[in-house]
């Protein structure tokens, strides 16, 4: 038995379960078209008001008719009682005691049903059927006459107090439920206290009632339905164009300059469409401007620099006979021309940069990617900074994996981004060491180069690819850099579907990560190496960390400093 309950008991929590699921889920989506849709908030908020407005107006009416059929019902069976009182005093004149008086009774109550169906047909009256009832000592007395039990209690000792009184009373006759208007009267042409009482059956009443209730019910559902069909409708005409200059909007967003609202009418939502049409006029114009102005400053940039290649190359070989001879001269000319030579080479690779970044900016570089083993590429790049890591006396330490890390990688972009990130940390690590580390998971290949030189003030982080941008100006440089090899780098990463992020908190160095997709279209979440390295956790509330951040290019008065 304790089985039998237990696995019913069971069996309705796994029920509940089941229906509260379902209604959590119905209840989720009716959230969500809430939030989502001006016009289900419109037309279910106009639903639930006008079924507040219909349901007080429908029981105002209902309590109107009732009320008032009843007072009709009530008036005319008093008034039928009191003539029906007469005619008992007329039959019951000269009642004595020693008279039999439940036969005397019973003529009465057939003089009455008589005179009452003579004069109305078929024992009728203004106030409706009614069933007589005559006693002369109430519920249990013998002298009586008519249905006496239908009678209540309460009504008897009014009319036992010679007082005319009325009450609703319902009682149950062969499981039949019937409702009556009782009126009692006394009646006082005998030397005895007689009450005659009138049922009258409500059965016509509740009928109507109960049709009014119906049609109240079936009105109120139509009225409603209307109601939220209109509401529906209106509320459509003012949403369908905000939801039409929405995908306007998105259209425009996504790159469709030319995308306008259709202008009808002259309301407020027309006024509303001209004004977005004005709106992405100007917008468009600006935006064609700064095309037109972006496609003449790298044109600039890009004629500049092959311009610069022809005299370039006529003082490189100048210089090139002068230090060549250096020997011959004077020690401070020898100097100079050693100098010269070293900034020529300075020259030409900012000028190289320069085409590269305008390349880039014009869209017309393209990835060559295959897949190939990036541990090489990251020796390679080391070893291209190893005389420049010697001459600041900051080693480079390698961190590689054991087995091969492969990628599908442009081998010549992602060597130039190591090569800057290392000869950028070299020249911040203040002869400390700097650490190239290579990890990777299933779906990327994370590269860190980590300094311990002067690192990043907070908000420095993002400014650090930006180009012609310098930590700290009056630091003497070491390397020589152009002031464009880290914005080349993340440009670089972005043409990989990568990211190139960096962290740096003030004397405690700075930290560049790559992170590249292993296949090219293949997005990632997880990162293989962090890029907060585990001992900079101490210095997190004074860090600063970017992944890169919009620039423009600045063309004239180039700064002699280096730059990081």
């Amino acid at each position: 038995m304790k089985q039998k309950l237990l696995a019913f008991v069971f069996r309705v929590l796994r029920l509940v379960r089941r229906v509260g699921a379902y209604g959590r889920g119905h209840l989720m989506v009716f959230a969500a078209l809430w939030r989502r849709s001006v016009q289900f908030r419109v037309t279910v908020s106009t639903l639930a008001l006008s079924s507040a407005v219909v349901f007080v107006l429908g029981m105002v009416l209902q309590n109107q008719i009732i009320t008032r059929l009843m007072d009709t019902k009530r008036q005319a069976a008093v008034a039928q009682t009191l003539q029906v009182v007469a005619t008992a005093e007329g039959e019951l004149v000269g009642l004595s005691d020693q008279d039999a008086l439940p036969d005397r009774l019973q003529n009465v109550l057939k003089k009455i049903t008589s005179a009452s169906s003579d004069d109305q047909g078929s024992g009728t009256s203004a106030a409706g059927a009614f069933e007589p009832v005559l006693t002369a000592g109430g519920t249990g007395s013998p002298d009586s006459a008519g249905p006496i039990w239908k009678v209540p209690e309460g009504l008897e000792r009014f009319a036992e107090a010679n007082q005319v009184a009325y009450q609703t009373h319902t009682v149950e006759d062969a499981g039949t439920r019937t409702t009556y208007l009782v009126v009692g009267a006394p009646v006082a042409s005998t030397g005895r206290p007689i009450q005659l009482y009138l049922l009258f059956p409500m059965t016509a009443e509740q009928n109507t009632v109960s049709t009014v209730q119906n049609t109240l019910l079936v009105g109120g559902l139509v009225l409603l339905m209307l109601l939220a069909g209109i509401s529906n409708i209106v509320t459509r005409q003012v949403v369908r164009p905000v939801r039409s200059a929405a995908a306007a909007a998105a259209r425009f967003a996504g790159g469709e300059l030319d995308e306008r609202l259709p202008v009808a009418g002259e309301d407020d939502l027309s006024r509303l469409a001209v004004s977005y049409n004005e709106m992405a006029a100007s917008i468009q114009r600006q935006i064609r401007q700064l095309e037109e102005f972006g496609t003449l400053q790298r044109r600039f940039t890009s004629d500049v620099s092959h311009e610069l290649r022809t005299p370039l190359t006529t003082v490189r070989m100048a210089a090139d006979v002068l230090h060549a001879s250096r020997e011959q001269f004077p020690a401070g000319l020898a100097r100079s021309t050693e100098l010269l030579v070293d900034e020529l080479d300075r020259f030409e690779a900012l000028l190289g940069d320069l085409l590269e970044i305008s390349r880039l900016d014009a869209g017309v570089e393209e990835l060559a990617a295959e897949l190939i083993d990036i541990r090489p590429i990251a020796q390679r790049a080391v070893e291209q900074v190893r005389v420049i890591a010697g001459n600041a006396g900051s080693p480079v330490e390698l961190e590689l994996p054991e087995e091969e890390v492969a990628a599908e990688i442009d081998a010549r972009r992602v060597e130039r981004i190591l090569r800057n990130l290392l000869a950028n940390a070299v020249d911040h690590s203040e002869g400390r060491p700097v650490r190239l580390t290579v990890g990777a998971n299933e779906h990327a290949v994370a590269i860190t180069v980590r300094d311990y030189g002067v690192g990043l003030r907070p908000g420095e982080a993002d400014l650090v690819f930006n180009r012609f941008w310098r930590a700290d100006p009056s630091r003497n440089r070491r390397t020589g850099g152009t002031g464009l090899g880290l914005a080349i780098s993340h440009e670089d990463a972005r043409l990989h579907g990568g990211q190139l992020e960096a962290w740096g908190a003030p004397g405690a160095g700075a930290c560049f990560r790559l992170t590249l997709p292993r296949r090219q279209g293949e997005p990632f979440e997880e990162y293989p190496l962090p890029l907060m390295p585990p001992d900079g956790a101490a210095v997190n509330g004074q860090a600063s960390v970017g992944s890169g951040a919009d620039y423009s290019i600045v063309v004239a008065d180039l700064p002699k400093e280096d730059v990081r």
